[in-house]
């Protein structure tokens, strides 16, 4: 029987949209940004790579520092995401406060394992106040992991007493699922509310 439901936030309950910093975004003529102009940046410095090391604590900060050595021209382009970071949050995905609350009201726990910056992370529930329903949540960028190392999963299992056996894990990305599973945890790769529903009705969930 599942008692608790562990859910993933960037694009399940929280819309990110990395674009969205750079709206405003101009390069040294003046001209506005383009979205191929956004990915030929991101292509550049490995924006993913370093996104990533963020989320497992590494201060932007020092990625800066480390542009400025490879890439001098792109490291005012990476601090304008930072400063506009709160831009980049799209507001609740379709229907998830809703399906929160239904969770909620059926007694179930609920935990929040996110890949986020420990440094951008305070924007989260204002973007979505789901958020803070949730009875806990572990931020990679504060405890220096990040998914889909299965150490993530297991230190929330601990800290929370989560019996994964017992748990389901909601996340967007097929690598994420696939660690959560290899952690015993039940795992739902999330397209929409609507179709977590369904597998979450598929489990016994009766949402």
């Amino acid at each position: 029987m599942i008692e608790t439901v562990v859910l993933d936030f960037g694009n399940v309950l929280v819309g990110w949209d990395p674009y969205a910093a750079y709206a405003n975004h101009t390069d040294a003529s003046g001209r506005a940004w383009t979205a191929a102009d956004v990915d030929a940046f991101f292509d550049e410095i490995g924006f993913a790579a370093l996104n990533h090391e963020a989320d497992a604590g590494r201060p932007f900060a020092d990625i800066v520092a480390q542009l400025e050595r490879t890439h001098p021209h792109r490291a005012a382009d990476l601090t304008a995401y930072v400063d506009h970071y709160a831009d980049t949050l799209t507001g609740p995905v379709p229907g998830s406060e809703t399906l929160v609350k239904d969770l909620a009201a059926l007694g179930l726990r609920l935990y929040g394992l996110t890949n986020w910056s420990a440094e951008t992370f305070r924007h989260a529930e204002p973007a979505a106040p789901a958020i803070g329903l949730l009875d806990g949540v572990v931020v990679s960028g504060r405890v220096g992991l990040a998914k889909p190392d299965e150490r993530i999963y297991e230190l929330l299992a601990r800290r929370f007493d989560v019996d994964p056996a017992r748990a389901v894990f909601v996340d967007d990305k097929q690598e994420n699922i696939d660690a959560a599973r290899s952690c015993g945890f039940h795992a739902i790769r999330f397209t929409d509310t609507d179709a977590t529903r369904r597998h979450l009705r598929a489990l016994g969930v009766a949402v």
